[in-house]
């Protein structure tokens, strides 16, 4: 039986990364579409303008990837047996939906801080396509894993690289700032505390997986 759900697990797992590892080029192509096919944006010759600009493709990323998911909760609980949210009647359609939206508050603090700080670190209207570039996959991303979900949880995966994405912007972001303030001292200031707890959080899962297993 172990052994059986132990199987389980490892073909969702590479289900789960076959995704990924699919999606990765398609969102790479999209970026760099974008970014490279775009024109300058123009007025951005200001940070103000910049952020501002930033600040609306967030707004446009929970319009399109964030309110649809709250809707479709909504509006299901409001004509089902699931209008009473204790009742314990939530269809599974609305327990796809209501992880959509919970994962999707996460990518979003993920994804916004960095969108704003690559717009402050842009130089022009032509770097700010970067911007629409990353907005664009990040939207696409969240499309791509509720649709995934929707079919299958295994098949989500492919909608993660909106998370990768955010993940690089975010370090680059940050790593390039404690540059800019203290040079390459700076950046490893502020980057190394969170490659630690990386490695701190992939050691123990591995550690404790190694153990379960040699302990069956």
């Amino acid at each position: 039986m172990n052994r059986l759900a132990h199987d389980s697990t490892e073909a969702q797992q590479r289900t789960l990364m076959l995704g990924v590892v699919l999606a990765l080029p398609v969102a790479i192509g999209l970026w760099f579409g974008i970014d490279r096919l775009l024109p300058p944006l123009p007025g951005m010759a200001t940070q103000t303008a910049r952020a501002f600009f930033a600040l609306h493709c967030v707004g446009i990323a929970v319009l399109l990837a964030f309110l649809p998911g709250i809707e479709a909760v909504a509006h299901e609980r409001l004509v089902t047996p699931a209008i009473d949210p204790l009742a314990g009647r939530d269809s599974p359609r609305m327990l796809v939906n209501q992880r959509y939206v919970q994962n999707t508050i996460e990518q979003l603090w993920l994804f916004a801080p960095g969108l704003l700080m690559l717009a402050v670190q842009a130089r022009d209207g032509g770097s700010m396509r970067a911007v629409v570039a990353t907005t664009a996959v990040w939207i696409v991303g969240r499309w791509v894993f509720w649709i995934g979900y929707a079919i299958s949880p295994r098949f989500r995966s492919a909608g993660l690289v909106g998370m990768f994405q955010s993940l690089m912007v975010l370090l680059y972001c940050v790593g390039r700032f404690g540059y800019l303030w203290l040079g390459t001292p700076g950046a490893v200031l502020l980057i190394a505390p969170f490659a630690t707890m990386e490695l701190i959080i992939v050691g123990k899962l591995r550690w404790n997986r190694w153990k379960a297993e040699s302990e069956a």
